[in-house]
């Protein structure tokens, strides 16, 4: 498991980073607070607060791919 902390803040970050996200062949979450969502579910993610860092879970032992063609969503 690793993790990670993104910023999605427009509709094209949204579906830009489910379409990289959806093609892992293992659970990744998204965590903000008390809520966890499936990081795949674009409605999911459209109702998390967009104005906050959200924490990236990925249960996987190699995710370097994943994080590499997501780093440009990090939080700053």
């Amino acid at each position: 498991m690793k993790e990670m902390m993104i910023s999605l803040t427009n509709v094209q970050d949204i579906r830009d980073f489910v379409n990289v996200v959806i093609l892992t062949d293992y659970e990744v979450d998204l965590v903000q607070g008390r809520y966890t969502i499936d990081a795949k579910s674009i409605m999911g993610i459209f109702s998390l607060d967009l104005l906050s860092p959200i924490k990236l879970v990925a249960h996987s032992a190699d995710t370097s791919a994943l994080f590499e063609k997501v780093a440009r969503f990090a939080a700053k």
